[in-house]
């Protein structure tokens, strides 16, 4: 892992275990130096995922904040999502905003179609060729009690398997694509409408199982029950039963980290070591709850043992 050297203005305090830091003593809206910039991204490194508290970030400021870690992105396709007007970049995580768009609260109706209640677990953007490296999410309103999100340390998982499995695994690739039979049931005609408007074009990927992080050289597993569809090379039944074995190890409680959202509040996670578990108990609760997410282009993620990710539909990311 690597060392912390951090900026003097800069307060760095662990939160969990093995996953997660709180950074104070540093004001986002105002420009950063490249010495806090270099201190927050080792942060993340180390951490695999940070946050701040009391950032009174507007758009322009957050889109600004996320390009001081790289090229902004976002999903390709005929539907991007909801974003405020004027700044594509932003995703907006709004339910009452999928009401509006899709006629139901898109992400709840199918939570409610989940065969396992690990589907949710996701890297984002995963059945891209390139999915992001970094996404940083802000909280704009949130409710008084309930919307936390987790994460889980997939470097600290992959070291966690015996040395046998790790070796296995090592040598894996799995398929990636956006909402997996083998995790949702997508059981009626309205299902396949949604389903039609929020995914018009195909987007699956293929990735190693373990890919070895570019900037640090440390394995981490690269699977989630949310977009993993199957291990290539073995057969449904075989592949089931090794991701259910690599899903339930990688979401073991000992690996995560668990956030309460305030207004202000911003999440930096290394997309490409972690994965998150968007809140499940607030939708039966007639409450707001706004996020606003940018993206950091990633690469083709490359495993122990040279594979590198390959498109299978769709096209990569492109910088936005």
């Amino acid at each position: 892992m690597p060392q912390t050297v951090q900026p003097p203005a800069l307060t760095v305090r662990r939160v969990a275990g093995r996953i997660g830091a709180e950074i104070s003593g540093v004001d986002l809206r105002e420009e950063l130096d490249e010495r806090t910039v270099a201190g927050i991204r080792q942060a993340v490194l180390t951490h695999r995922v940070v946050f701040f508290r009391g950032q009174d970030l507007d758009h322009d400021r957050h889109i600004a904040f996320g390009r001081r870690f790289g090229t902004l992105t976002r999903r390709e396709g005929g539907k991007h999502g909801v974003h405020p007007e004027g700044h594509p970049e932003i995703l907006t995580v709004d339910p009452k905003a999928d009401t509006r768009r899709y006629g139901a609260d898109f992400e709840e109706h199918y939570r409610r179609k989940w065969v396992s209640p690990l589907a949710g677990w996701h890297s984002d953007l995963s059945p891209y060729v390139n999915p992001p490296d970094l996404s940083i999410l802000r909280a704009e309103r949130t409710p008084d009690f309930g919307g936390d999100t987790q994460w889980t340390n997939t470097v600290a998982a992959y070291e966690g398997l015996s040395a046998p499995l790790r070796e296995f695994a090592d040598h894996l690739t799995a398929e990636h694509a956006f909402f997996t039979a083998v995790n949702l049931r997508h059981s009626d005609e309205h299902d396949r409408r949604i389903l039609g408007l929020y995914c018009e074009q195909p987007q699956v990927a293929v990735h190693p199982v373990v890919r070895v992080h570019p900037e640090t050289g440390e394995k981490a597993l690269f699977v989630s029950p949310g977009s993993t569809t199957r291990i290539t090379g073995f057969t449904e039944l075989e592949s089931r039963h090794l991701l259910d074995l690599l899903f339930q190890h990688l979401t073991s409680a000992e690996y995560t980290v668990r956030f309460r959202w305030e207004p202000g509040s911003i999440a930096l996670w290394d997309n490409r070591t972690t994965c998150h578990f968007a809140p499940t108990d607030f939708a039966h609760l007639d409450v707001d709850r706004v996020m606003h997410r940018v993206t950091v282009l990633g690469e083709p993620a490359q495993g122990p043992g040279g594979f590198v990710s390959r498109q299978v539909e769709g096209e990569p990311m492109r910088a936005w």
